[in-house]
């Protein structure tokens, strides 16, 4: 079983930075294909980026204009944690953000692809 715990969020201002964190439980982290999601009330779950078990970094399509340049994702397998970087935050960022896991398997933006999800973190930006 795979324990995922977020932290990080809050209330920040417009043009405000900050840094999420996804920790993971167990020993095999870096077999762990790690996805970051948010989903804003009355919205569906979407994918913001992925870091593979290899290696791979996948920012979804579907965000591509909304957070190019300003979302990053992250990884240190030393630390069993996965980190999603956001600067120049925006009050359309406001949402509940997870992060997910699945096992030895590639990057997808499908949420239903990921096993296992954190409790989520709010992050609300202001005007």
């Amino acid at each position: 079983q795979v324990q995922l715990v977020e932290s990080g969020g809050g209330l920040v201002q417009a043009g405000a930075s900050l840094t999420l964190s996804c920790a993971a439980s167990g020993r095999t982290f870096s077999t762990y294909t790690m996805g970051w999601f948010r989903q804003a009330p009355g919205r569906e779950r979407e994918c913001l980026a992925a870091y593979s078990w290899s290696g791979c970094v996948t920012y979804s399509t579907d965000y591509a204009d909304s957070v190019k340049g300003r979302f990053t994702i992250s990884r240190d397998n030393a630390k069993n944690t996965v980190y999603l970087h956001m600067n120049s935050l925006k009050p359309e960022d406001t949402a509940v953000y997870y992060c997910a896991a699945k096992i030895l398997q590639i990057a997808t933006p499908n949420p239903t692809d990921y096993n296992y999800w954190g409790q989520g973190t709010q992050v609300t930006v202001s005007s």
